[in-house]
């Protein structure tokens, strides 16, 4: 199936991820560019700590706004910037830890716990996982389609596995809070007074609105109708190997796969050109790797090929020619 034929059965939310290096941001600004052109007002999101939009596009994004990209089409962009949703999930969970020792009663000073809590190696992928869920809650009201451009694999793997224990981990919180103001109840003398404090618990309406919100995105993430999650590699053995691990990876976390998309092909009228054995040697060996990756992911899961070009992709005009190739290039 090709990339135009899956993107016409209108996923609004698409996610590009790969190995390093493998141009996730020009394949998933391509993709974006292609739905503005087809009367999508689109939204091109980075996720990845070490943007790139804003070399792309010639347009200062650093300030995590979106901007409107193309005076032609309903293109848009934003480097997410994740200094600012770390801060803003860090004083989030500091409320919500000080409210908590203060309805256990408990007479210490929250800041250790706090810091304790911020600095966790998961913290900065829980903060995006909600910023995620935000943009898809909110965002995906204002836009017809919404691409990710995901940071490197490992860190995508962990940001999509957070949709999985996300909830359980929710739940495991509601069920301890109900037991918690449950035992304080039996045990208080002025049972009527904390009951009406437990109705307006804060940290219990946290916890359910925030639950709420979570099954919404999880519904969404899982329904191959709202989201796609496409693959770039190039003709190399390890982003090849990245790519089926990665794969098998989204797929157990019930995120419909959109396919592979194959990169920095050398093409065969490049390879005759050159006088040296060079890129002969190149084309032969991507030949190889090709046939490796139709093995491994099924030729029907490759829905898109773009040529090897001479210069670095910059701006709308070089962007088209990627656009033109994922419609119509194919490797041979």
């Amino acid at each position: 199936m090709s990339i135009a034929k899956i993107l016409s059965e209108g996923p609004r939310f698409i996610f590009v991820g790969g190995k390093g290096g493998v141009g996730k941001t020009i394949i998933a600004a391509a993709i974006a560019l292609y739905s503005s052109k087809n009367n999508q007002k689109t939204l091109l999101a980075s996720l990845n700590p070490v943007h790139s939009l804003t070399n792309l596009f010639k347009k200062d994004l650093t300030s995590g706004k979106i901007q409107k990209i193309s005076k032609d089409y309903e293109l848009y962009a934003v480097e997410v910037d994740i200094s600012d949703v770390v801060d803003k999930y860090r004083e989030n969970v500091s409320t919500r830890l000080r409210e908590f020792l203060k309805w256990a009663e408990i007479p210490l000073d929250p800041t250790p716990f706090i810091d304790i809590a911020t600095t966790n190696p998961a913290f900065q992928e829980s903060a995006m996982f909600d910023k995620v869920m935000d943009m898809i809650l909110i965002e995906g009201k204002n836009f017809d389609r919404i691409v990710f451009d995901t940071a490197a694999v490992a860190n995508a793997i962990r940001l999509l596995s957070l949709s999985n224990i996300y909830g359980l981990w929710l739940k495991k919180m509601i069920e301890s809070r109900k037991e918690a103001l449950g035992l304080r109840a039996q045990l208080s003398f002025r049972k009527d007074e904390v009951m009406k404090e437990i109705q307006k618990d804060p940290v219990m309406n946290d916890l359910i609105q925030l639950n709420e919100k979570f099954s919404k995105v999880k519904d969404i993430l899982t329904n191959p109708s709202y989201t796609r999650f496409f693959f770039v590699t190039l003709l190399q053995a390890l982003p090849i190997s990245v790519v089926i691990r990665f794969m098998n990876s989204v797929k157990s976390y019930n995120i419909p796969v959109g396919g592979v998309i194959v990169n920095q092909i050398i093409t065969r009228s490049d390879m005759e050109k050159d006088e040296s054995n060079y890129l002969k040697a190149k084309y032969e060996e991507q030949l190889h790797y090709f046939e490796q990756l139709k093995k491994n992911v099924g030729v029907e899961n490759i829905v898109g090929h773009v040529r090897q070009f001479s210069h670095d992709i910059i701006g709308l005009d070089d962007l088209e020619l990627v656009v033109k190739d994922l419609l119509e290039f194919k490797i041979g």
